[in-house]
């Protein structure tokens, strides 16, 4: 049976006033409880740490006489990331064992007896003498107008405008841009869009509409597609010029008779090389045929 208790209380975590049913209920909510609970916890941890940091203290680091690469770091008032840096340089000794690193005191101490200070030399910035053209990276790229301004303002990307046109430092679009170089797409075994507009004089709607009804294998290359000549050939009723170099799914449980799932047990369980198009899969027809070929006794 339910409480008849109303205790008017104050919720511990946003402040605000609630009916309460019981004098234990702290929160107006589960969701102010489920906050409180994480805070505490949040606490609690950060007053462990504090508590090992305070324990930890320099003069306690200073009396031993081996240091751990932590210690060293705070007794050098630098970051693990860096002290690792100089054990890497081996400008601290230092002794490794199985699962620890340990720095002897005295070598740190014998770095600072009559040290050498070297002043570092300010680098010039190399001119940027190379450039391209908007319209240049547009084409190399395959990149939208609004997509480039945007990268490059993210990026920070050197631009300059020389009578007009806006020139972006050649060697920093390349490398923002590594992953979208232009890639060679062999004319022989692909078609592209235009190919086959003017080979079969079909409309861009009509080839966009063919592939999708005969589920010709299609691969995209950045800003363009590229469709498989084999299977255009063949769905058009011709006789293809290429030798095949993988099978598809249905192809291959055709040649074989076999389910799909038999066809992709084999292809799993002898490593045999795959390769996706979209969502069709491409078996290598050398490994699969040579894994099926009849057994031979020389």
């Amino acid at each position: 049976m339910s409480s008849t208790i109303e205790i008017t209380k104050i919720c511990e975590f946003c402040g605000k006033s609630f009916i309460a049913r019981k004098c234990s209920t702290r929160y107006c909510c589960k969701r102010c409880a489920e906050h409180a609970y994480k805070q505490q916890k949040r606490n609690h941890h950060v007053a462990e740490q504090q508590q090992i940091a305070n324990n930890q203290t320099i003069g306690d680091i200073a009396e031993r006489e081996f240091l751990s690469p932590t210690q060293c770091a705070i007794l050098l008032g630098v970051s693990r990331r860096t002290l690792y840096r100089y054990l890497t340089a081996n400008k601290i000794p230092c002794c490794q064992f199985r699962g620890c690193t340990r720095i002897r005191r005295k070598d740190v101490e014998t770095l600072f007896t009559n040290p050498e200070y070297i002043k570092r030399e300010r680098k010039d910035a190399e001119p940027i003498e190379e450039f391209y053209t908007t319209k240049e990276i547009l084409e190399k790229f395959g990149i939208s107008n609004s997509w480039l301004f945007k990268m490059a303002k993210e990026r920070n990307i050197p631009k300059t405008v020389v009578r007009g046109k806006t020139l972006w430092s050649r060697k920093h679009i390349d490398k923002a841009l590594a992953d979208k170089q232009p890639t060679e797409v062999a004319e022989e075994e692909w078609y592209s869009v235009e190919e086959v507009c003017a080979k079969f004089n079909m409309s861009k709607e009509a080839v966009y509409r063919f592939v999708s009804e005969r589920k010709i294998g299609k691969r995209k290359d950045k800003c363009k597609v590229f469709y498989s000549r084999r299977q255009f050939d063949m769905a058009m009723g011709i006789e293809s010029e290429l030798e095949p170099e993988y099978y598809t799914m249905p192809e291959a449980m055709a040649r074989y008779n076999m389910t799909r799932d038999q066809i992709s047990h084999y292809v799993r369980t002898h490593n045999i090389t795959r390769t996706y198009e979209g969502r069709y899969v491409r078996i290598d027809r050398k490994a699969l045929d040579a894994l099926f070929a009849p057994p031979k006794i020389s």
